[in-house]
């Protein structure tokens, strides 16, 4: 067995990972103070199970869909409607069953370029939040969702590219991914994602041994550098974390 992160809850396989990250969701609107809940989404075929969990029997009902406003960790510089697109991939999880109030989705812009979509992206969240400046006493969300690369990279801060460094920036643009497909990408930047409330990273199959591996022997990923303002919570599935 590999050596976990802090904070990992080993799961039995993705359908029970989506399950308990349903959960741990619901848990935390439930918890949630105030009338507005901020998301954070995550790319991926995991995020994407949990979405559609979200929106079927059971779930959907449970939602307090009126009061969640849901963004973006990162997207490919495409179109909305490409197959490659992060708001294409949610917008078919939620489907027609998720109660999305059509003003809750932010979606990155992509029409302009990665350089002009950061900065609009920036303006967003920054409206949102109602200020120019993070305050580490009150954070920007309440969940976000984040996965795991094969090289270690989360939303799309890639190893050995400038984005990782960036702590002013909300946003910022990623001219060249650091794996396939070799199209350019918009992120949110470390102190942006640390300005939650909590972290979820949702990690399954055996395609994330290798990068948990190095994480265990201390290899200084981008993954490792994520923080939070409360917890930092890893679901990991038994392919995943198998030695």
């Amino acid at each position: 067995m590999i050596s976990l992160p802090p904070n990992t809850e080993l799961m039995a396989d993705a359908e029970a990972t989506a399950r308990a990250a349903a959960e741990h969701l619901l848990a935390m609107a439930e918890g949630a103070e105030g009338e507005r809940i901020a998301i954070c989404l995550s790319g991926g075929s995991t995020p994407k199970r949990l979405y559609k969990l979200l929106a079927s029997p059971g779930f959907v009902e449970r939602v307090p869909w009126a009061r969640i406003h849901w963004f973006f960790g990162d997207d490919r510089v495409v179109p909305w409607d490409d197959a490659l697109s992060n708001v294409r991939m949610v917008r078919e999880a939620f489907g027609h069953a998720a109660p999305v109030p059509a003003t809750h989705l932010y979606f990155i812009p992509s029409d302009h370029g990665a350089e002009a979509g950061a900065r609009a992206y920036e303006k967003t969240l920054r409206d949102f939040y109602g200020a120019a400046e993070l305050d580490p006493e009150r954070p920007l969300f309440d969940l976000v969702l984040l996965g795991l690369g094969s090289d270690g990279h989360t939303a799309s801060l890639f190893p050995g590219k400038p984005a990782l460094s960036e702590r002013r920036a909300w946003v910022a643009p990623v001219p060249e991914a650091g794996l396939e497909p070799f199209v350019p990408r918009i992120t949110l930047t470390f102190p942006t994602l640390a300005s939650s409330r909590s972290v979820l990273f949702l990690v399954n199959g055996a395609s994330k041994r290798e990068p948990l591996q190095r994480l265990a022997d201390g290899e200084d990923l981008p993954a490792r550098h994520v923080e939070s303002a409360g917890r930092v919570t890893w679901y990991v599935d038994r392919d995943a974390a198998a030695a």
